[in-house]
């Protein structure tokens, strides 16, 4: 039985896929700092799917204190390391750009070390489609130039894909860099627009959109997203000498105004829409081309926007039935 440590385990995608992992045999260990972000309740009612689970082991604690790390992982094997933890948001980073660095790079930094001291070869990050800004040309590509972050969650996820290639390079970790795009789905964080839209609609209350509408972005579906993340498992767990990049998106943006009146319909509604000027940090369209992790991994994602609209839906409906 091969073991996975997932930072981040008890997180909207870390959840999902610790769950998903042990449902195909592996042995979690899971870490998550329970950070004050958003309920310590909703990553509790996450992490109750497969707490009790015989196959997994999990620690509260923060990453960026090394020596607690270095304390829990002693004497474990781990094969592989799926890193999701860390601070997100692009708006809440431009208030708190120390609060990023330490969670995200000096935290990334920090399971750097201790995979070279371990002798854990192998690691899948969770980088972001934030990394590219507001790149001319679309669809975004790994090999266009991302040297001009426009918040500081973005250049906390350049440079920790830049801290792994210096690893790889010194020290030959395998380290492969997985690109999301806007996941949504069932537990869903909060702050997230698609959540925060659908607890206004059913309440009856205005929605604020940022700008005309006319922005875009590349919603995938979390079980898309999973399926990524345990194909670039696979990947590493068979392959030597990896370093690479991937796009993990649906190469299908929406628009802004679109997805309010997606949401809306499926909910039976008719929104209510207040316009307010762009906010600082927002980008005009996220937009994966995909053709790399589809040759590398084999990526396709399946869910169409409105089919994991309506997933969401049945899962908001059912944690808050009043």
């Amino acid at each position: 039985m091969q073991t996975v440590l997932v930072t981040g385990c008890a997180g909207f995608i870390g959840s999902h896929l610790s769950e998903s992992l042990l449902s195909k045999g592996f042995r979690v260990l899971g870490i998550d700092n329970f950070d004050p972000f958003y309920k310590r309740s909703i990553k509790g009612r996450n992490l109750a799917h497969f707490l009790g689970h015989p196959s997994f082991s999990f620690a509260e604690l923060d990453l960026a204190e090394k020596d607690k790390l270095a304390t829990f992982l002693s004497g474990k094997k781990i094969d592989l390391i799926v890193h999701l933890a860390g601070k997100a948001g692009v708006r809440p980073s431009i208030d708190d750009p120390a609060g990023y660095t330490r969670a995200n790079i000096t935290a990334t930094q920090n399971i750097l070390d201790i995979m070279k001291e371990k002798g854990i070869r192998k690691m899948a990050f969770a980088s972001s489609s934030s990394v590219y800004g507001n790149c001319p040309e679309i669809p975004f590509r790994e090999d266009m130039d991302v040297s001009h972050p426009v918040s500081p969650y973005a250049f906390t996820k350049k440079s920790c894909e830049l801290i792994n290639y210096t690893y790889h390079y010194l020290y030959q970790l395998d380290i492969l860099n997985m690109r999301f795009f806007t996941v949504f789905g069932p537990r869903q964080r909060p702050d997230l627009a698609i959540y925060k839209f659908t607890r206004l609609l059913r309440n009856n209350e205005p929605i604020p959109m940022f700008g005309d509408g006319g922005t875009a972005r590349d919603y995938t579906f979390v079980t898309d997203t999973v399926a990524g993340i345990e194909s670039a498992i696979d990947y590493l767990l068979e392959h030597e000498n990896v370093y690479d990049t991937v796009n993990l998106g649906n190469n299908q943006p929406v628009l802004l105004r679109d997805m309010i009146q997606t949401i809306a319909d499926e909910a039976g509604v008719e929104p209510v829409v207040n316009q307010l000027p762009m906010q600082d940090g927002d980008v005009n369209i996220t937009y994966a081309d995909i053709s790399r992790a589809k040759q590398l991994l084999g990526y396709q994602p399946k869910t169409p926007f409105r089919e994991g609209i309506k997933q969401f839906l049945a899962w908001y409906d059912e944690v808050h039935p009043d």
